[in-house]
């Protein structure tokens, strides 16, 4: 570490050309009141000694900062870091400031968030937590804070929403499945605490085969690679398990289901088909393909990003987005829903 520069201050550039401390700003925030020789005269010893101005010095002296929190439960899934890499990329096009608060999928850390997101003093916030309610929201806009939320129909002078539709998608994959004369029974893998978005394909796929009249499995399994991969072991160990077709949360769930079941000398899709609800670049990278619903999420940020800016700015129109969960098929289910 012996070739690391001392930091060179706004003082000594200053010194250095023979002008106030505030001329100095001036020139870093380019202000106008300076004059032509002198701008060059300080522009000239910045770059000789190599001086970087503060960036929140610079957003203090011209009051242009725009701070952004981000809420969201978990910072560890790739579909949210495919958000986050879109909101990222709008946040450095604006040159805004950017907060992110996690809280786990936990209600009472979800109420301890929106004191801490208030706090901040955040300009705006994106919030994709299905913890937090209308009430909670409501708390964050009352203190002035324009906030986009997503996949939650929440309403107000202040606020915009996005929305995932899955409903239709999801119910046809499950007609199409039985018009083609399919007999093996379905089953949905049901995650505690997998959010709003689940439990309302949950909600469909038990309403879809109630209205036609067809039996259904519901199998209770944890959001984790390793314990789901173990269970279905178990469970495969079963000849009457043996042919299914499997709607599983996301791809890490649904990897699990099919790698037990190939593990267990069951072939894939032939007898046991598997589909992911939540798709991500992981489905093309794991052999075989998975089936799975996808939404950008990269995009689905950079909407939010882009409407959170017209809020703030009071150009936005229509404080409604809606995203639409497209199938790709894969390897892991047969190919009749094409057809």
């Amino acid at each position: 570490m012996q070739n690391l520069k001392d930091r060179v201050t706004i003082y000594q550039v200053a010194q250095a050309a023979g002008v106030s401390l505030a001329t100095v700003s001036r020139v870093i925030n380019k202000s106008t009141s300076v004059t032509p020789a002198t701008r060059k005269k300080v522009e000239d010893t910045i770059e000789a000694l190599g001086y970087k101005p503060s960036g929140l010095a610079q957003a203090l002296a011209t009051s242009r900062t725009t701070s952004i929190g981000v809420i969201i439960p978990s910072a560890n899934y790739v579909y949210i870091a495919n958000l986050l890499a879109g909101i990222t990329e709008v946040v450095k096009e604006k040159d805004y400031s950017l907060s992110l608060f996690t809280t786990s999928h936990s209600r009472e850390e979800a109420l301890a968030t929106i004191e801490r997101v208030i706090t901040a003093h955040v300009d705006g916030t994106i919030i994709f937590d299905d913890q937090l309610s209308q009430e909670d929201v409501e708390k964050i806009v009352s203190y002035n804070v324009p906030s986009v939320v997503i996949d939650n129909k929440i309403h107000g002078e202040r606020v915009c929403d996005i929305h995932f539709s899955y409903d239709n998608s999801l119910r046809e994959l499950i007609q199409r499945y039985y018009e083609r004369g399919r007999v093996n029974p379905m089953a949905f893998l049901h995650v505690h605490n997998a959010g709003r978005l689940i439990n309302r394909c949950e909600k469909t796929f038990i309403r879809t085969h109630e209205e036609l009249g067809k039996d259904y499995r519901i199998i209770n399994c944890d959001d984790s690679y390793t314990h789901t991969y173990r269970q279905f072991l178990d469970y495969f160990k079963e000849p009457d398990n043996h042919k299914g077709y499997y709607i599983c949360y996301r791809d890490s769930i649904a990897a699990a289901v099919m790698n037990a079941a190939m593990d267990s000398g069951i072939a894939v899709p032939e007898q046991v088909e598997v589909l992911s609800l939540v798709g991500t670049k992981y489905a093309h990278i794991v052999r075989p393909c998975l089936s799975g619903f996808h939404i950008d999420m990269q995009e689905v940020g950079k909407r939010a990003m882009y409407m959170l800016t017209d809020l703030l700015n009071g150009d936005l129109v229509d404080k409604t987005a809606r995203f639409e969960a497209q199938l790709t098929l894969g390897d892991t289910t047969k190919k009749v829903e094409n057809n």
